[in-house]
């Protein structure tokens, strides 16, 4: 044989005469032909031009289905109109299709179509330079996966060109009207709503785990004055994991499912104290101890002020962490997963979750809402300032979602909030909403955009007292709910998640070059 290294064209490492046979032949003689040549392919010809191929794979595939091998035709079993090759393409086409698309032989033909050889995945195996190779069933997936399903889900779904999400069976937005986030809570883990008994027990026992470890609370203060800039995401990143620590955490991999959920609950009870602690010490200010009286919302806002809430304002915050609990594979769930597959800790899975919220395009858009609203300043303004970043190609903040196409029923719950709350900016929210689409409207027809969870999130948590720092990690306060559910949904039937990524840099392998262009050696 040739030296591997100037072998270049098909032809070259292409075996022939082919073993053929034609569509009329039975398996079993097709079978015999395979066995006396010792080849794992015939092609089936029609004259000399190739109509398909028969593989071994064919033959498995026809004995699991039970049918008679002496009876069946190979027209019947074969892969009609085989992929084929030139003898004169170089060695590294062959050798990437076979990789991409995953076939295991290739016919070779002339010009005229007529067949004159056969290559296989062995032939080129030790001739081609290292090419990446994709596995049989690889894909190509679009940049940021969108559309793309990565596991099953009992948690929840979206349905965004309906304007519908559910958790579990339940439309999430009606249980944010008729629920309490408890409620929802049990329902995430348990998979079904609790009675007022099983509520009841819930509540007393998640209820002592809210108070932040003996270990962890003299931390607290370094954590809330680190930096100049105090950014809440990241102290609370910190404090989760020493939280974590403090509780002996352990890798999902090595307990069980009630352990791990008992896990998931101590975080999840934790995470709103650990918020309002950190935010408060950086205020120069002592944490409020959680209120042992309150619910889960309520509590929130009383560990801010150390005052019991106005049940309104409570109920306000409740329901838009309803909303917020769980939104399919958004950035952080999927990160949280991901990290989960490896076998971790649920700290170190819910960390990643926190980290992945923090990035302005995923958590960061509701106190962003409320600074275009202060930019526009008045509804008189509201017209030239839509049209201005309209026409200039600027951004609506609190406008426009990935996933939905119609109204974000998240926003359409938040808005009733907003309104039931009352107040100058929900009015005014109101109507730069509506001048937002009538200003679409006329200058790009067709073009629709939606007000998303955002816009009205920010009128809603500052109407209900929260600062706009807090924004963002009471989304975080919630989001945990529904990351913790699908921890421990992934760690239940696990698999690493490990995708592919297509390498497109210089062509290896280059070979090293020496140090300072000499020749010596270390």
């Amino acid at each position: 044989m040739a030296d591997p290294a100037v072998i270049r064209t098909i032809a070259e490492i292409m075996s022939h005469p082919v073993v053929t046979v034609t569509e009329e032949a039975t398996v079993t003689e097709a079978t015999a032909a395979m066995e006396a040549a010792s080849v794992g392919a015939v092609v089936v010809v029609d004259g000399v031009r190739p109509v398909g191929i028969l593989t071994e794979r064919d033959l498995v595939r026809i004995t699991a289905a039970g049918s008679d091998p002496t009876t069946v035709k190979v027209g019947e079993a074969m892969t009609p109109a085989p992929d084929t090759a030139t003898s004169d393409e170089p060695v590294l086409s062959a050798f990437r299709r076979l990789g991409e698309k995953g076939y295991r032989h290739i016919p070779v033909v002339d010009d005229a179509g007529d067949l004159t050889g056969i290559v296989s995945l062995r032939d080129v195996m030790g001739v081609a330079s290292i090419e990446p190779v994709h596995q049989p069933g690889s894909m190509e997936a679009p940049k940021g996966l969108a559309g793309v399903i990565v596991a099953e889900t009992e948690v929840g779904d979206v349905r965004g060109q309906e304007g519908f999400y559910h958790y579990r069976q339940y439309d999430a937005t009606e249980l944010a009207r008729t629920r309490s986030i408890e409620d929802v809570w049990y329902l995430m883990f348990e998979g079904t709503l609790p009675d007022r008994r099983q509520r009841a027990e819930f509540v007393e026992r998640i209820a002592p785990l809210r108070v932040v470890p003996t270990e962890v609370q003299p931390l607290l203060p370094a954590i809330a004055s680190a930096g100049d800039q105090f950014i809440p995401l990241d102290g609370l990143r910190t404090a989760v994991s020493q939280v974590a620590a403090a509780a002996g955490c352990q890798p999902s991999l090595d307990i069980t499912h009630e352990e791990l959920k008992a896990d998931a609950e101590r975080i999840c009870a934790v995470i709103p104290t650990l918020i309002m602690a950190l935010y408060r010490l950086r205020q120069g200010l002592e944490p409020i101890d959680p209120h042992p009286e309150l619910g889960y919302a309520a509590n929130y806002l009383y560990m801010l002020t150390g005052e019991v809430p106005d049940p309104d304002l409570a109920r306000g915050v409740e329901q838009y962490q309803i909303t917020t609990i769980d939104h399919g594979f958004n950035a952080s769930t999927f990160t949280a997963r991901v990290i989960t597959s490896t076998g971790a800790d649920l700290g170190a899975a819910v960390v990643g979750g926190i980290g992945a919220l923090s990035g302005p395009l995923h958590g960061g858009a509701p106190s962003r809402a409320l600074d275009m609203l202060d930019a526009i300043g008045t509804p008189d303004n509201a017209d030239a300032w839509v049209r201005n970043a309209v026409t200039g190609g600027g951004r609506i903040m609190g406008f426009g979602h990935r996933v939905y196409k119609t109204d974000d029923p998240r926003s359409v719950l938040l808005r009733e909030v907003a309104e039931r709350l009352g107040g100058d900016l929900a009015d005014f929210a109101t109507q730069v909403e509506q001048t937002v689409v009538d200003v679409l409207a006329e200058l790009k027809p067709g073009r629709e955009l939606y007000a998303n969870v955002e816009f009205y999130a920010g009128v809603v948590m500052d109407r209900c007292g929260l600062p706009r720092e807090l924004f963002t990690p009471t989304f975080a306060s919630s989001r945990v709910i529904g990351w913790c559910a699908n921890i421990l949904e992934q760690a239940a039937d696990n698999r690493i998640i490990r995708p592919s990524a297509r390498y497109v840099g210089p062509p290896p392998p280059v070979p090293v070059p020496p140090l300072d262009g000499t020749e010596e050696t270390p």
